[in-house]
């Protein structure tokens, strides 16, 4: 099977999740700055989960490169990694009601480690299916940043107890590690 339909599906999913998370951030009541404020909770947690997503398609679509043929383990594993992301907009919300409270600051970091757990395990479907020769794994390498993140997640969630400003802020730093798509995919493609 090819890889055209997973990519449309995948694509078609994402847009709905982008869609359902902006339907939480509600017009504010009135026509000053004061009331822009009510709405700024809910606004921050929107502005950093829609980051999270875009970068999960970016990286999505990096990733699809590398992939020749599917199989059903693919289909399983891109399967997970979108259930994960259609969790992301309910845990937005929570968040957004409630900011920088513990629970749902921890909360929101196990809904964003999920994900990112996913996503490894349909790199490792991909590069089953291709071998350890293929162009994904060849791109993988160490994986720094794969490795880094999860880690930086679990930091989050549990400093969400004691610290939620800065659980936020290994949620935001995470964000940032990955804002620039990972090239390793491109340059490696570009070589060959």
């Amino acid at each position: 099977m090819g890889k055209d339909r997973l990519a449309a599906f995948s694509d078609g999913v994402i847009a709905i999740i982008i869609t359902i998370m902006v339907l939480e951030v509600h017009v504010p009541h009135g026509a000053d700055w004061a009331a822009l404020t009510t709405i700024a909770p809910s606004l921050v947690t929107y502005v950093l989960s829609f980051v999270y997503v875009a970068i999960y398609w970016n990286n999505h679509h990096h990733l699809l490169h590398t992939v020749v043929r599917v199989n059903g383990a693919i289909l399983w594993a891109n399967s997970n990694l979108l259930f994960w992301l259609s969790i992301i907009p309910v845990a937005t919300a929570w968040m957004g009601q409630n900011l920088l409270a513990p629970l749902p600051t921890a909360i929101y970091g196990g809904t964003l480690l999920m994900p990112a757990i996913a996503y490894y395990l349909l790199q490792k479907a991909i590069i089953h299916r291709h071998g350890e020769q293929s162009v994904l794994a060849k791109a993988l390498g160490d994986d720094v940043k794969g490795k880094l993140s999860p880690l930086l997640y679990i930091a989050g969630i549990v400093l969400a107890f004691v610290s939620p400003w800065l659980s936020m802020g290994l949620y935001v730093l995470v964000a940032i590690i990955w804002l620039v798509p990972d090239r390793r995919i491109e340059e490696i493609i570009g070589r060959e």
